[in-house]
């Protein structure tokens, strides 16, 4: 897809916005309707179609802040991912997973896929190679998350889209740690992207949605499955995300700069053990992830904490405990108690999360005031 002139700011405020034709409105306006008249209008519309106004001006705007040609917006993140999963393999194929991913893509891959006859294999991202290595002959799909949750670790989008169309296997992202603001995995080579809208995307803690855009091709092979699973958007949520996304861009641009201050206080703090934030020159992969992530390093950084993490989680004042991430709120989290805790704990110790691991998406507050939070919460 050829990118646009027009800058992400601009894209975010303009792009797939519906012109509201009877009375000139500067917003698009709210179509709740699950009837339409089919006669004159090329396609039937309807919610479960995906096609209706107010979901085509989401998908549309996120397509074009992806530099994708098409897109879809689900009810779900995991929507997104497991529809688009399923409509790109059957029985008797084989995909290869980055190891550390989001906790509920692993736990959904490990339970569902065996009852379909679909095989899979977890690799160390980290190293392009070990997806080379995993392939079989019935390989379809390399799915990947970059930066990974909740270390943040980073995997070459280049290397692995190179590796792929070798081997002629389709490469599905996660981009939501990222962001569309932050990194555009399709400019590297992927095939096809997905985000868990609820977070940066939604950006206020009270939307629940998911997205994926691609080129035209596999969006159609993915709304085809998505129409039988029915995971679509109504259009009043559908009209909330749009505007959301309209300040994404500014609202990523300072939770990328709280979260690099913060991170560069805490390498300094003797009561942290390890800070994982890929802005640090510090980071095995930082030079990696300048590459890839030309808008920034994103809002979200994990710590171990030496003394009691759970302990230092109460202390907090500003900083809220709470699952989820991507407000304008600075929320914690343990990811043990919930976003890995459907795995064993055992995997979780070959993942590098510990009790004492705390992941911070950081909001758009005053860089000072986080600190100061995090300060006393520690002392």
């Amino acid at each position: 897809m050829k990118k646009s002139s027009l800058s992400k700011l601009t894209q975010s405020v303009h792009a797939g916005s519906v012109g509201d034709s009877q009375y000139k409105g500067a917003v698009t306006p709210i179509y709740p309707s699950s009837a339409y008249d089919y006669q004159d209008i090329p396609e039937i519309l309807y919610p479960r179609y995906f096609n209706t106004p107010n979901q085509r001006a989401v998908a549309e705007k996120i397509a074009a802040l992806e530099n994708a040609e098409d897109g879809l917006i689900f009810s779900s993140g995991m929507s997104a991912i497991m529809t688009t999963l399923f409509a790109l393999l059957k029985k008797g194929d084989h995909a290869v997973f980055q190891s550390d991913l989001y906790g509920g893509t692993m736990h959904a891959v490990n339970t569902e896929f065996l009852r379909f006859g679909i095989e899979c294999t977890f690799v160390d991202g980290s190293v392009p190679e070990n997806f080379e290595k995993a392939i079989r002959p019935e390989t379809k799909v390399i799915y990947i998350e970059t930066p990974s949750n909740p270390t943040l670790k980073i995997t070459d989008l280049k290397a692995v889209a190179s590796i792929a169309k070798r081997h002629e296997v389709t490469t599905v992202i996660d981009n939501t740690f990222a962001s569309p603001v932050n990194q555009n995995p399709i400019d590297q080579g992927i095939d096809i992207v997905a985000h868990s809208g609820t977070k940066y995307i939604g950006g206020h803690s009270d939307i629940c949605c998911g997205a994926v855009v691609a080129s035209k091709g596999w969006i159609d092979k993915i709304r085809k499955s998505a129409v039988n699973t029915g995971g679509s958007l109504d259009a009043h949520t559908s009209w909330l995300v749009e505007r959301s996304l309209k300040t994404i861009v500014l609202r990523v641009r300072q939770q990328n700069q709280n979260a690099l201050a913060i991170a560069e206080y805490l390498v300094t703090d003797q009561r942290i053990d390890r800070v994982y934030y890929p802005g640090l020159s510090s980071h095995p992969d930082h030079a990696i992830a300048k590459a890839q992530m030309p808008g920034g390093f994103g809002g979200m950084l994990s710590f171990e904490v030496k003394d009691n993490a759970f302990k230092f989680m109460d202390r907090l004042k500003l900083i809220k405990r709470a699952v989820s991430l991507g407000g304008v709120e600075s929320t914690i989290t343990s990811p043990a108690q919930t976003s890995h805790s459907k795995i064993s704990a055992a995997e979780r110790a070959s993942l590098g999360i510990k009790d004492s691991l705390v992941r911070l998406s950081v909001g758009i507050e005053e860089t000072e005031d986080l600190i100061n939070d995090i300060k006393q919460a520690l002392a």
